[in-house]
């Protein structure tokens, strides 16, 4: 069984799961058979067709959990986990919907019914109830957030810096010109060469997939069209994982010389 398959192909390439698949040429008195899991109904692009042969795959796909079959997971973890009465049916349910609307993941309502209870618990509560749910939710948030402005890749911190820096200005939005020229900035000031204006867009994209940017296009009438970018997270929250970094303590507080007004 290989769990998270995808990342084994895309890390260390298809070799390993080609000579799998021919295994069964070299046993005489067993069979081998693979069970890949993912949740990247894509990753078999990155397999060389010599695999694809070979591998002869027959397709399952799991749908999502509803609220409904959610709520007896978490029922059945929450019986081993705390004493009959301390969770409420209210925050039961909430837990099942919340994860129900963000793609059905189970580990998901697992983790607010765990902080949930870890909320209650610190408050001196007998139960768990809804409003801990609640907060558990903003607290998953915000450490979602903070882990992925620490996991992101240099030159990706390099523009989101650029966009903290704007923003510092009062400019609330800002255009892909602007910020490309403030990350040149950072990149000469911290001896690094930049990417290219259309790798930036590229990362600036990235970034607003990933929830970190907020990239909208508006009309300037007869002058066209322009994407505006905006920080999707709060600047205070940007300000201190990047003051954690020692790459970036002289940065967070740096003046851009294209933001100076003569």
């Amino acid at each position: 069984v290989l769990d998270e398959i995808d990342v084994l192909v895309k890390e260390r390439g298809d070799s390993l799961l080609y000579e799998l698949t021919r295994i069964n040429e070299d046993l005489s008195g067993s069979r081998v058979s693979i069970i890949g899991i993912s949740n990247d109904l894509s990753f078999k692009e990155y397999l060389d067709p010599r695999v694809l042969s070979t591998l002869s795959e027959e397709e399952i796909v799991f749908k999502p959990y509803n609220a409904s079959e959610l709520r007896d997971i978490l029922l059945d973890r929450a019986s081993m986990a705390f004493q009959e009465g301390v969770l409420t049916e209210g925050a039961l349910s909430l837990c099942a919907a919340l994860a129900a609307a963000e793609h059905g993941d189970a580990r998901r309502a697992l983790d607010l019914l765990r902080v949930a209870g870890e909320l209650a618990e610190r408050e001196g509560s007998k139960q768990i109830v809804e409003d801990h749910v609640r907060k558990a939710k903003r607290r998953i948030e915000h450490d979602r957030m903070i882990e992925a402005l620490k996991s992101l890749p240099l030159h990706s911190k390099f523009v989101l810096l650029s966009v903290y820096l704007l923003s510092k200005t009062g400019s609330n939005k800002s255009i892909t010109g602007d910020i490309y020229n403030v990350y040149c900035e950072v990149c000469e000031r911290v001896g690094m060469a930049p990417l290219t204006q259309r790798r930036v867009s590229g990362l600036i994209n990235e970034l607003d997939v990933i929830g970190l940017l907020n990239s909208r296009v508006v009309s300037l009438g007869r002058y066209g069209r322009t994407k505006k970018i905006t920080l999707s997270v709060p600047k205070s929250l940007v300000r201190r994982v990047f003051a954690e970094d020692e790459r970036f303590i002289s940065l967070i507080d740096y003046t851009p010389k294209c933001l100076m007004k003569p």
